[in-house]
C-alpha cells in the first residue's frame, strides 16, 4: 500500500504553523529565564539605589551559606517522600479501582476531584486537620500517647507537607495508572493464573515491569512537582517553618526575594534550582531509562 506524502505548497507555512508556540517559549520561558540569569549577577544596596554587577559571587555566597546548604537537603527529603508516596498510593488504588466493574466509572470520578483543588488551598485543609487546636487528628493522636504539633517539631511539619503535596498529586498518578492497566493484554494475565502464579507474583512479574513506562514518566513528572509547584502547599501549611525544617528551594527563593528584598541571591537561587532539575531529569533519562521496558 503507497502512503501519499504530504508536502507544503509554500515554504513559508511550515514557519507561519510553528511561530505561535515558538512565540509562547521565547516570551513564557526563553526571556524570564535570561533575566533570571542577569539578576543573579547583580547585588543592590540595603535601600536599594544602587546595583552592581558581581559575576558568580552571588552562587559563591549560596554556596557557603549552612542555611541554603540546609535547604537543598530539606528539598531533597521532601521530594522523595511526596514522589514514593504520592506513586504507591495511586498505584495501590488503580490495582484496586481496575478489579471493579460496575463501580468503576463512579470510584475514577471521586478520586480525580482532589486535582482540581489548588495548592493552597490543598494546604489549608490540611493544615486544619492537623491543627493542634483544632484538628480531629491531633486529638485521635494525642489518645494513642502521640503529642502531634507541627509548629514546633520539625518531624511533624515534614510529615505535614509530604501528605499534603502527595495527596494533591495522587489523582494525577492515578489517572496515568489506571490507564497502564487497562492497556495490558489480559491473555497475559490469564496465561500466568493458568501457570499457578498468585495475585501478588502476577502483579510484580508481568503487570509492574509492563507499567514501567508509565511509572517512569510519571516519576519524573513528580520530582519537577515537588520542586516548583508545592510553594502552595508549603505557604499554606507550615510557611517554611518550624526553624526552617520545610523551607524548601523553591520557598527560599520567595522568602530571599519577596520578604528579605535580596533579588540577586533570589534569581541566583532560582537558576541553581532550573539546574537541578534539569540535571535530574537529565539522569533518569539516561540512566533509569535503560530498566525500562517498552
Amino acid at each position: 500500500m503507497q502512503t501519499k506524502r504530504m508536502t507544503f505548497t509554500s515554504r513559508w507555512l511550515p514557519y507561519v504553523l510553528l511561530a505561535p508556540q515558538v512565540i509562547i517559549t521565547l516570551i513564557f520561558f526563553v526571556w524570564p529565564a535570561s533575566q533570571a540569569l542577569w539578576q543573579s549577577m547583580l547585588r543592590q544596596d540595603p535601600f536599594g539605589l544602587r546595583t552592581t554587577f558581581v559575576w558568580f559571587r552571588n552562587f559563591e555566597r549560596l554556596f557557603a551559606d549552612p542555611n541554603y546548604l540546609a535547604s537543598m537537603k530539606t528539598t531533597a527529603i521532601f521530594a522523595v517522600g511526596t514522589t514514593l508516596l504520592s506513586l504507591s498510593l495511586s498505584l495501590l488504588f488503580a490495582v484496586m479501582v481496575n478489579r471493579m466493574i460496575r463501580s468503576r466509572d463512579l470510584y475514577t470520578t471521586f478520586l480525580v476531584w482532589p486535582y482540581a483543588v489548588a495548592p493552597a488551598v490543598a494546604g489549608v485543609l490540611w493544615w486544619f486537620i492537623f491543627n493542634p487546636s483544632v484538628g480531629i487528628l491531633p486529638y485521635m493522636l494525642e489518645m494513642l500517647g502521640y503529642d502531634w504539633n507541627h509548629r514546633l517539631h520539625a518531624g511533624d511539619a515534614m510529615a505535614l507537607v509530604i501528605l499534603a503535596a502527595a495527596w494533591k498529586q495522587i489523582s494525577y498518578n492515578f489517572l496515568f495508572f489506571l490507564a497502564g492497566l487497562q492497556s495490558i493484554p489480559q491473555s497475559l494475565i490469564e496465561a500466568a493464573a493458568i501457570d499457578g502464579a498468585g495475585r501478588t507474583k502476577r502483579f510484580w512479574t508481568i503487570i509492574f515491569p509492563l507499567l514501567s513506562p508509565t511509572t517512569f514518566f510519571l516519576m519524573v513528572v513528580n520530582i519537577v512537582y515537588a520542586m516548583f509547584d508545592t510553594f502552595g502547599v508549603i505557604h499554606a501549611t507550615t510557611a517554611g517553618g518550624p526553624a526552617q525544617a520545610t523551607n524548601i528551594l523553591v520557598y527560599k527563593v520567595y522568602r530571599d526575594g519577596f520578604i528579605g528584598n535580596n533579588l540577586g541571591s533570589s534569581a541566583a537561587q532560582s537558576v541553581i534550582l532550573m539546574g537541578i532539575v534539569i540535571v535530574l531529569t537529565v539522569v533518569q533519562f539516561r540512566w533509569i531509562e535503560r530498566r525500562v521496558n517498552y
